[in-house]
């Protein structure tokens, strides 16, 4: 029995010892995948190793200075693998070609809209003030009571006039000479110094002056059954004269510094003064600048150019009295005359070459700018025009020529003499001239408008009704009081012209969220006439306004027709 148990459990062992040995042949014939990893591991390792020994001794020997400079003669790339850049730099050298034609295209245009303002004042303002003066006599005396006595226009032309004359009457009491010495006796820095100020504060005067005037205009002509909300006419007309007087010796004085500049011996006056211009370069150039902008740039330098020649027109109307009209001397002044002209034309062609380049405008956009300036000129000839085409230039560019015609004036009366019958049929010889050239400028002006308006496809505009501020005001009061009690799912309504109002503010809807999109980021981007070809569908017409359920009314944008003054640097953003 027990012989029996101790070899049952020997075979037991046995088997156990044959199971085990099994397990280890398995083992030994399938190897460990970590140490099959570990072998690879090792084994790349090992070929990795005499791969970089072998390129370490390829590349040390194919090392050269003659390999590097035949790789460097011999390489070679493709610019059309980026020809949308390429393409885009190409455009923007084109255009700064371009910029000095286009700008000045735009800046003579500009001047002779300046000099036919200009020469308004010297040729039919005197006849028409006669005119009026004439109705104004026999109008009572033909027993016309229930007739008017003078048209609004009338008006203005008369008050104008006695502007004019009480303001020549205090010049005449103003010394140009002892004026010239005292400034002549300063020093450069101080008259550089000057100067600067005298420049800031002329742009001060502009853009302040026109709504002085126009205040006085609205004062007199004003309908009487309104209700008088005024100081009255005469602390305005007073306002006007004070101010034309001030304005008119503050560009005295400044023609009188650059009549030192010229006449220092040294020119460092006029070194300095025309190194100022250079300096609107630094202050312009680098500044984000929108199309609404430039155009008021533009318009500044239009008329900072048109004064600066009545500036030199001065000078050298003062020289020449100084040397008794002798034309030899006209010759000594040319050189500096050509000089700060050309200085000016240099400074304003790079500002506005890098202006259009840093921001990405077109060339074309100057055609726009004349096509709007050309549209003041045209609407100003329509029965519907709502005032003389010198107060719109004076609004658009402030240029306001009382001022200027002024010291002009001035300045001829003190410097020719007139004395005998001669003397006098020459000046009606003048005169007459000048109404000539006064007609056929704006003959040509008036055409070359028509030309550019037509071009632009702007006359559509001209049967449009002036717009009413008054008007526009109650209703956008009204329309506030009705919304104030109106519950915030109410549809949006737009006034009696279809002109969405300001107040306007409709609750977001989804078909609000969906036209944000296509509204125009700025108030600039309607600002163009013309808009640009991928900006079409942006553009809103605020003639027509929004209409529709759930669309959410905005401010109507500016067109490029209603900028008109600017502040002080001529840049105002609105």
């Amino acid at each position: 029995m027990a012989d029996s148990l101790s070899t049952g459990l020997g075979e037991e062992k046995e088997k156990e010892k044959e199971k085990e040995g099994k397990e280890r042949d398995r083992r030994a014939a399938k190897p460990d995948k970590s140490q099959e990893k570990d072998g690879v591991t090792e084994t790349l390792g090992f070929n990795d190793k005499n791969g970089e020994r072998k390129g370490r001794k390829r590349n040390l020997s194919d090392l050269s200075l003659v390999r590097f400079i035949t790789t460097e003669l011999t390489r070679g790339y493709f610019l059309e693998h980026n020809e949308a850049k390429y393409t885009e730099r190409r455009e923007r050298v084109y255009t700064c070609l371009r910029i000095p034609k286009e700008l000045e295209k735009l800046m003579t245009f500009g001047f002779f809209l300046c000099l036919d303002t200009f020469l308004y004042v010297f040729t039919l303002l005197p006849l028409r003030v006669i005119l009026a003066l004439l109705r104004l006599f026999t109008v009572p005396c033909c027993g016309l009571s229930g007739s008017r006595l003078l048209q609004p226009a009338q008006v203005c032309d008369v008050l104008k006039g006695f502007i004019m004359v009480l303001c020549y009457s205090m010049m005449s009491y103003v010394d140009y000479s002892m004026m010239y010495h005292l400034i002549r006796g300063q020093s450069v820095i101080k008259l550089y110094i000057i100067y600067n100020m005298l420049e800031v504060a002329d742009r001060l005067f502009s853009s302040f002056g026109q709504d002085i005037l126009d205040a006085l205009y609205w004062t007199a002509t004003e309908p009487k059954e309104k209700k008088r909300a005024h100081i009255g006419v005469i602390p305005h007309f007073l306002m006007a004269v004070l101010y034309v007087f001030l304005h008119a010796i503050l560009i005295m004085v400044q023609a009188t510094t650059l009549n030192v500049a010229f006449n220092s011996h040294n020119k460092s006056l006029l070194t300095i003064m025309m190194s100022n211009n250079f300096v609107e370069i630094k202050g312009s150039v680098f500044k984000k600048f929108e199309k609404n902008n430039l155009f008021q740039m533009s318009n500044s330098d239009i008329k900072e150019r048109f004064t600066n020649y009545i500036l030199l027109l001065i000078v050298c109307l003062r020289n020449m009295e100084q040397f008794s009209w002798n034309p030899d001397h006209l010759w000594v002044l040319f050189p500096d005359v050509v000089m700060v002209i050309a200085s000016e034309v240099a400074v304003d062609v790079v500002k506005h070459a890098f202006i259009t380049k840093f921001n990405d405008i077109s060339a074309d956009v100057y055609g726009e700018y004349r096509a709007s300036l050309a549209f003041d000129l045209v609407s100003s000839r329509q029965k519907n025009a709502y005032t003389d085409y010198s107060d719109s230039v004076s609004r658009r560019m402030g240029f306001i020529p009382l001022p200027l015609a002024l010291l002009l004036i001035r300045v001829v009366t003190s410097s020719v003499k007139i004395q005998g019958s001669l003397s006098f049929m020459c000046v009606l010889l003048f005169y007459l001239g000048m109404i000539t050239l006064k007609v056929l400028n704006s003959i040509v002006l008036l055409g070359t408008s028509c030309m550019f308006v037509k071009t632009a496809n702007m006359e559509e505009k001209l049967f449009h009704p002036p717009p009413s501020v008054v008007s526009s005001r109650a209703n956008s009061r009204a329309h506030r009081t009705k919304h104030a009690h109106t519950a915030p799912q109410q549809e949006p309504t737009a006034d009696r012209g279809g002109v969405p109002l300001a107040s306007d503010v409709a609750q977001p809807t989804s078909m609000a969220d969906s036209a944000a999109n296509v509204l125009p980021k700025s108030d600039s981007d309607t600002f163009i006439t013309t808009p640009d070809d991928e900006d079409d569908d942006k553009i809103i017409n605020t003639d027509t306004g929004l209409e529709g359920e759930g669309v959410s009314h905005r401010t109507p944008k500016k067109d490029l027709l209603e900028i008109d003054r600017f502040t002080i640097c001529g840049n105002r953003i609105d």
